[in-house]
């Protein structure tokens, strides 16, 4: 991955992985954690921070997913100290019509406490008469322990905006994306194509392989 970032010397304390080690995923975002679990399979106890109402929020102040992911994985790694290895994901949608945005503003895109269903109003009426809706769900994953960081993923899924949402399933913008190759939204595709295609599944399944190759 390309990034102006120095990531922290390896650490020793990734030398071994246990076969059920405990995962934190630093998030609050419980359909994010159910994507991740699912992904993850049963090699890791999963555990999220809705049960951790005293680890404070995290500002993603990061102008890129890589910087928040970072932030995030750090802030957690040294509220919980070494027993926990943590995982942040910080991810979204990048529309070329609009620049890239939302980006790393997606889950705020309309502002702050924003909900999916505004924000997917406001991306709709920017885009309203476009006819480019090339567009990529982008995630970048962190893995940390002991306050540093031992290794980050990257992610990308390309697909394109339709006029209006589809779907029940899945959660953010995945009623109005759809995969290159698809017909059917992230939010009409049965989790386990979702979970074999996203953004989320191909940096998982790269944490995973590097997990399993320490």
């Amino acid at each position: 991955m390309r990034s102006g970032m120095r990531l922290p010397a390896f650490s020793r304390i990734f030398d071994i992985i246990p076969p059920m080690h405990r995962l934190l995923i630093a998030t609050r975002n419980r359909h994010k954690t159910g994507e991740l679990a699912a992904l993850l399979g049963t090699a890791f106890q999963v555990e999220d921070l809705t049960g951790h109402p005293d680890m404070p929020e995290v500002e993603e102040t990061g102008t890129t997913f890589l910087e928040n992911a970072v932030l995030k994985a750090l802030a957690a790694s040294r509220h919980f100290g070494a027993a926990h290895l943590v995982l942040a994901d910080d991810s979204g949608l990048e529309v070329d019509a609009l620049g890239g945005a939302p980006g790393v503003l997606s889950a705020r895109f309309a502002g702050k406490g924003a909900t999916d269903r505004g924000n997917l109003e406001l991306l709709l009426a920017r885009l309203e008469g476009v006819p480019d809706r090339a567009a990529r769900f982008r995630c970048v994953i962190a893995l940390a322990r002991g306050g540093e960081v031992a290794a980050t993923f990257e992610g990308t899924c390309e697909g394109s905006i339709l006029h209006a949402a589809r779907g029940c399933e899945g959660f953010g913008y995945d009623p109005v994306f759809v995969p290159q190759g698809e017909s059917a939204t992230f939010a009409e595709l049965p989790a386990e194509v979702k979970n074999r295609l996203s953004h989320r599944a191909i940096a998982t399944a790269q944490a995973l392989a590097w997990l399993r190759g320490v």
